[in-house]
């Protein structure tokens, strides 16, 4: 029997994606102004420049294991506990100048000024904005207080509180909030899902995870035992990984009842 229902945070309650890309447009626009640069080209190269340089840190290691992403390095300050914290916080300064900065060059723009206003900028518009599938409300007041609601989400736990702090009525429809870089491992470890199992205290064929990413969310629950649903967002995917159920928007959720007989 189903008793209780683990959510991803983002791209699944909450659309990141388009969070960051609205923050990334304000900030590029900045540079049309100035140098009539063309800000979707400058919006490519930032997401290019920020995927290599982060991944060419020390710290690449243990941000992919928590799973914190190169454009959430552009405006999370990681004043979080522990020695790869401390070392991510002493260089991610350093890295979102560096990403502006670049970028910028590419056109042979040599203004450090201007790259510093645009990191500013995007931090501060990221932070403002926080964009919410239009479903996810309706889907949590009709769970809420029918099953058990845990949140299980990858990255630094400064962040991810960032985020729900600007979006304050999400957290209290969930009895625990699990984040990984709290835990220590993220997913798709199955050791954070049945650390998740335990808060509820629940079996794995008692829980069902909701996720977007096949390779985090549904291949670490599916480890696990438990059984899953993939939000795919209207793509597809050519991957090996297999979800327990398949859906395009949240609200198809609601069905679950109809499911039970898989539980």
């Amino acid at each position: 029997m189903l008793k209780a229902i683990m959510f991803d945070l983002d791209d699944t309650l909450i659309w990141d994606e388009r969070s960051v890309t609205d923050a990334l447009q304000k900030a590029c626009r900045l540079a049309w102004e100035t140098y009539a640069i063309d800000p979707k080209q400058l919006e490519r190269n930032v997401r290019t420049y920020a995927r290599k340089l982060f991944s060419s840190y020390d710290t690449y290691p243990f941000t992919n294991m928590i799973g914190i992403n190169p454009l959430e390095g552009l405006w999370g300050e990681f004043n979080d506990q522990g020695s790869s914290f401390h070392r991510l916080n002493a260089i991610v300064s350093s890295y979102q100048k560096n990403v502006w900065n670049l970028s910028l060059k590419k056109f042979n723009v040599n203004d450090s000024q201007l790259a510093a206003q645009m990191a500013e900028t995007f931090k501060a518009k990221r932070r403002q904005t926080q964009f919410v599938f239009s479903d996810t409300f309706a889907v949590l007041n009709a769970f809420y207080g029918k099953y058990r609601l845990l949140m299980l989400t990858n990255g630094a736990p400064s962040l991810q509180r960032m985020k729900l702090s600007i979006t304050p009525e999400l957290a209290p429809y969930f009895d625990h909030i699990v984040i990984s870089g709290a835990f220590g491992k993220g997913k798709p470890d199955p050791a954070i899902f049945e650390h998740a199992l335990k808060k509820l205290a629940i079996d794995s064929d008692e829980a069902l995870m909701v996720g977007d990413n096949l390779y985090t969310d549904i291949l670490g629950a599916s480890k696990a035992g438990i059984p899953t649903v993939w939000i795919h967002h209207h793509s597809s995917s050519l991957s090996d990984v297999r979800p327990t159920y398949k859906i395009s928007e949240l609200k198809e959720l609601l069905r679950v009842d109809r499911w039970k007989h898989r539980f």
